[in-house]
């Protein structure tokens, strides 16, 4: 998910600006399905959603999903007892959950960022394409992150559109439990191939390793050879040197004689 902080939006300003973001994350998945990816649903459009949050609510709201486990909670000696032959109710908005969270030293790692109106933009998986189409509409910025042109999607330059991208700040994203400033979201956004690509330069870079390794074996290999065999030729060659020594002096002997 990304945070954004928004500026007084208009009803006309938020609507251009999720009309274009669904443009955008829709031709990512016509590509991706264009090029044989076998996305769920058809593609990921649908399930990406932009909302402004309350971001007090959204706040206990990571907390419980960060720190609260309904069964290993329920049955601690801080449980606040029920009443008589009461069941005791674990779900995330019961006083358990509550009592569970409430210590204050308990934070999340995107505390830091959740101040003013806050806009929220969620996956339902990590995807770098789509991010990046996100990034392009939401938060433009070259040249990587460049937004569309005029001749290709004039909708995006309506003055309602235009305005509502001017009030969005990013500040950063937590993908795949991990938080992120605003460069490291452009850099995650920036995955070449996108997730496939990622898995690829993985594979390569493993690959890579795996052909070093043979290699420094191999060489390793050549060397103790080489060095055994020189040994045994200088051991040889000793040998033949003490042989003829003594054959030397065997013959001196003999003409003494």
């Amino acid at each position: 998910m990304l945070l954004f902080q928004h500026n007084n939006f208009k009803s006309a300003e938020w609507l251009g600006v999720r009309r274009e973001l669904m443009i955008a994350l829709q031709k990512v998945d016509a590509t991706r399905a264009a090029e044989g990816f076998d996305d769920p649903m058809g593609g990921l459009a649908g399930g990406i959603k932009l909302q402004t949050i309350q971001t007090g609510i959204f706040t206990a709201a990571l907390k419980i999903t960060e720190y609260y486990d309904p069964i290993k909670d329920s049955f601690t000696p801080n449980t606040p007892p029920g009443l008589p032959n009461e069941p005791i109710l674990t779900h995330t908005l019961s006083r358990t959950a509550h009592e569970a969270v409430a210590n204050k030293k308990l934070t999340h790692a995107l505390a830091p960022l959740l101040s003013g109106p806050l806009v929220l933009l969620t996956f339902p998986t990590v995807s770098p394409q789509h991010l990046k189409a996100a990034l392009s509409t939401l938060s433009p910025s070259a040249p990587n992150f460049p937004a569309p042109s005029r001749r290709t999607n004039p909708g995006y330059h309506d003055p309602a559109v235009q305005s509502g991208v001017a009030k969005l700040l990013l500040l950063g994203a937590r993908i795949e439990g991990r938080v992120f400033d605003a460069d490291g979201t452009r850099w995650v956004g920036g995955i070449e191939g996108g997730i496939e690509g990622l898995r690829a330069q993985l594979v390569a870079m493993l690959q890579g390793v795996g052909a070093g390794l043979t290699s420094v074996l191999e060489g390793a290999g050549r060397s103790l050879y080489f060095t055994v065999e020189g040994r045994r030729g200088m051991l040889e060659e000793e040998e033949e040197e003490e042989e003829g020594k003594k054959k030397r002096e065997g013959e001196g002997k003999t003409e003494g004689d």
